[in-house]
C-alpha cells in the first residue's frame, strides 16, 4: 500500500486530504559556516509558527511537505515539535541543497557515501530526530549542474531507485531540468519520480510540456506571490494539454526564518485556498479537478 512518511507516521490515502506540497516550517538561507547556522530555541519556534500551521489545518490543509533540506537549516526536530505540538503530519526531506550552500562535507564524500547517508534517512530517521525521511530534495544552479550537484543528484537517483522516494528539485531553468532527467534516468531511476519544483519561473512553456510528457511532476509553488493570473494560465494551459495529473501546486511559505527578523514571519499558508483556488474555480477549472490537483497530486507524487 502508498503511504505518506511524515512527522506523524505512516499516512495512506484515506488520512490525507488538500497537501500543501512546497512549503517551510523552519528554514536557514545563510550559507552552512555562517555563525549561529540553523540555531534556534525549539520552544520558541514552536510557539511563532503553531498559530499559522493551525490556521492552515482550520482551511482544510492536512497535510505540509517541508522542503529546508541539508544546506538550507534543515531541524527536523524542530520540524518535529512543531507538528506534534498541533497533531498535524509534516514531510521532511534528505538530500542537499545547491552551491554555495552545499556543506564541505558533501563537496568531500564519494557519490556511494551520500546514496547511503540519503537511504539511511529514508529508512531509518534524520540524525537521531526519531523523524524518518519522506522524499529527497535537491537543487541546481541556474546556469547548469557543477560536478558536486551531478554527483549529490546520482546518489539521489540510487537511494530512490532503493526506497522509491521522490526527488523533488529546485531547478530555475528548464534546460537544467531536462539535463537533471537525463542523468537519473541513466542511474536506472524514472522521470516519474522526479518534481520540477519552480516550473513557474521557466518563461517557455513548451519546456514545461516536454519535461511533463517524460513523465515528470510540474510544480507551481509559489503561489500567494504575485500575479494570480500567469498561474492560473499555467495551470489551464497544462490541463488543456492532458497533464493535469501531473500537476503541484503549493506557495512557498515560510514558518521561521533563522537570522532574519522575528516580524516578518511566520507567512500564512492559507492564501492557496482563501483566496486562490476560488479564483481558479471562477476561471472555469471545475471543482474535482481542483481537488485531484490538491489531493490526490501530491499524494501520488510523495508517496512511497
Amino acid at each position: 500500500m502508498k503511504r505518506l512518511i511524515t512527522t506523524l507516521g505512516e499516512k495512506c490515502a484515506e488520512e490525507i486530504g488538500f497537501i500543501l506540497s512546497h512549503e517551510h516550517v523552519f528554514v536557514d538561507l545563510r550559507t552552512w559556516d555562517t555563525p549561529g547556522y540553523a540555531q534556534a530555541d525549539v520552544d520558541h519556534v514552536v510557539k511563532q509558527v503553531t498559530p499559522a500551521v493551525l490556521k492552515a489545518k482550520e482551511a482544510g490543509i492536512t497535510a505540509i511537505v517541508e522542503c529546508s533540506t541539508v544546506g538550507v537549516g534543515r531541524r527536523a526536530d524542530i520540524v518535529k515539535a512543531v507538528s506534534e505540538a498541533v497533531s498535524f503530519p509534516i514531510l521532511v526531506p534528505t538530500g542537499v541543497y545547491r552551491e554555495p550552500w552545499i556543506p564541505r562535507w558533501v563537496h568531500d564524500a564519494e557519490e556511494q557515501e551520500l546514496k547511503e547517508w540519503m537511504e539511511g534517512e529514508l529508512n531509518g530517521d534524520i540524525e537521531g530526530s526519531g523523524v524518518q525521511a519522506g522524499w529527497i530534495k535537491l537543487s541546481a544552479g541556474d546556469d547548469g549542474l557543477t560536478e558536486c550537484e551531478k554527483k549529490v543528484l546520482r546518489a539521489a537517483a540510487k537511494a530512490g531507485v532503493a526506497t522509491n522516494a521522490v526527488i523533488g528539485s529546485h531547478t530555475i531553468k528548464g534546460s537544467v531540468v531536462k539535463d537533471q532527467l537525463d542523468i537519473i534516468e541513466k542511474a536506472g531511476y524514472d522521470a516519474s519520480r522526479f518534481i520540477w519544483i519552480h516550473a513557474q519561473a521557466e518563461a517557455d512553456f513548451q519546456i514545461h510540456l516536454e519535461v511533463a510528457k517524460r513523465g515528470a511532476w510540474i510544480s507551481y509553488d509559489n503561489i500567494g506571490g504575485g500575479n494570480d493570473d500567469l498561474y492560473i494560465n499555467l495551470i489551464r494551459r497544462m490541463l488543456d494539454a492532458g497533464y493535469g495529473d501531473r500537476i503541484l501546486l503549493s506557495q512557498d511559505r515560510i514558518g521561521y526564518m533563522c537570522g532574519q527578523p522575528e516580524e516578518d514571519y511566520p507567512q500564512p499558508y492559507t492564501y492557496i485556498c482563501d483566496e486562490f483556488l476560488p479564483k481558479l474555480h471562477l476561471a472555469g477549472v471545475d471543482k474535482n479537478t481542483i481537488n485531484e490537483i490538491m489531493t490526490v497530486n501530491p499524494f501520488n507524487s510523495f508517496a512511497r
